[in-house]
């Protein structure tokens, strides 16, 4: 198993609708500070010649290119939500390039979710053409491995909807989260680097506001944490980054992180 560092690209730091948002004039969603324009929540996970990509929502086609990415050895699916899983379609130039299906790792639920939005693609004579998925069952019980690289699925809840989030190393990554219990938190505590998410400043049904997830990382300990999932709401990158606490920064897209 190669002992490269990590390299994490922040793919996109945004909420399900993106930011800017269609059609609002608001400070943020006018901003010309390129780290205020946020596509769809996903990152990619990178050591040596592996790249795994986490998540792959509707901007998934744009970060690929965006990252320069000219390989990708696995998908990992926190959920089934359209902001996670619609831009699967658009692993078809890898599938053509590396010859082969692409490895996706999801929960059975997911992988449900995943056979009805593209039924297409598991046709018993699917179109020629069409992206090749390869699904691989993953639970919060069990670690596995991915092209080398050793993922700790972490149990949380996104409302009352059951999400992954992956550790790697000493770099962790939640998002869409609302709660976790104990035994989880466990294994997200004192990592280097944790990406964690924060959706804006009032609370809401399903998704950490900033003082929650500012309490999270708290008890979690990294020796730095990162806020993602974004809204145009929570507030300029530059403003909200001045009232951070020392160790916890705002994500923005393309940010590179060596852990």
């Amino acid at each position: 198993m190669t002992t490269a560092p990590l390299k994490i690209t922040i793919l996109g730091s945004g909420t399900s609708q993106g930011v800017p948002v269609i059609g609002c004039d608001c400070e943020v969603c006018t901003s010309s500070d390129p780290r205020d324009q946020r596509l769809r929540v996903a990152i990619l996970i990178s050591r040596g010649n592996v790249n795994i990509a986490v998540d792959a929502g509707p901007d998934f086609r744009q970060q690929m290119l965006r990252a320069g990415v000219k390989n990708l050895g696995a998908v990992l699916l926190t959920h089934e939500h359209n902001d996670h899983i619609i831009g699967l379609d658009d692993v078809r130039p890898f599938n053509f390039m590396q010859g082969g299906k692409m490895p996706v790792f999801a929960t059975p639920r997911v992988q449900s979710e995943v056979r009805a939005r593209f039924a297409y693609i598991f046709d018993e004579n699917p179109y020629p053409g069409s992206p090749m998925l390869e699904l691989h069952t993953i639970s919060k019980q069990a670690a596995f491995d991915v092209k080398g690289i050793s993922v700790t699925p972490i149990g949380v809840l996104h409302g009352q909807l059951p999400v992954m989030g992956f550790r790697v190393g000493d770099f962790t990554y939640l998002t869409d989260v609302k709660t976790i219990a104990e035994d989880q938190r466990e294994k997200a505590r004192h990592s280097k680097v944790l990406v964690l998410n924060a959706l804006h400043h009032k609370m809401h049904h399903s998704h950490l506001n900033l003082q929650e997830a500012l309490a999270m990382i708290e008890d979690l300990a990294p020796e730095q944490a990162y806020l993602t999932h974004m809204s145009h709401r929570m507030g300029l990158h530059e403003t909200i980054s001045k009232a951070l606490p020392k160790n916890v920064a705002l994500a923005y897209d393309g940010l590179e992180i060596l852990v």
